[in-house]
């Protein structure tokens, strides 16, 4: 004689009161679930990948500083900068397109007519046809 063999036969026991659970609703209760909230924003966060600033020569050094004294109001200019990232060490260099409206020399920085603000010590190359680049 089995462990199970009184109960192996009987019918499966209903409930008169609560009816049976609809298989689709069965279902959903086994689904996975997100027992940590942000973790996959965090490791998202951690994945993202970020550069170093550039160390420039001083001949490379000499020459931007060549071309930031001949940049003028009104000239057209492409400029490449680091551009340091808010959550993590390290940054990206990022290219901006724009008209130069003047150079402050209180904060030293270049100021586009879009509003933009670019430190010159976060500048690595400027390219504009009125330097003849």
């Amino acid at each position: 004689m089995g462990k199970y063999d009184d109960i192996i036969d009987l019918p499966h026991p209903t409930s008169e009161r609560h009816p049976r659970m609809p298989m689709a609703n069965r279902a959903a209760q086994f689904s996975p679930f997100q027992a940590l909230t942000g973790y996959d924003d965090a490791v998202k966060e951690t994945a993202r990948l970020t550069g170093s600033r550039a160390e420039l020569t001083e001949e490379e050094k000499s020459i931007l500083d060549a071309k930031l004294q001949l940049l003028a109001p009104g000239v057209d200019a492409a400029i490449t900068f680091f551009q340091p990232d808010g959550r993590k060490e390290g940054g990206a260099y990022t290219t901006v397109t724009g008209t130069v409206k003047r150079m402050d020399s209180s904060s030293h920085e270049v100021v586009l007519t879009n509003g933009r603000r670019i430190s010159v010590d976060d500048i690595l190359e400027i390219q504009t046809e009125a330097l003849g680049d």
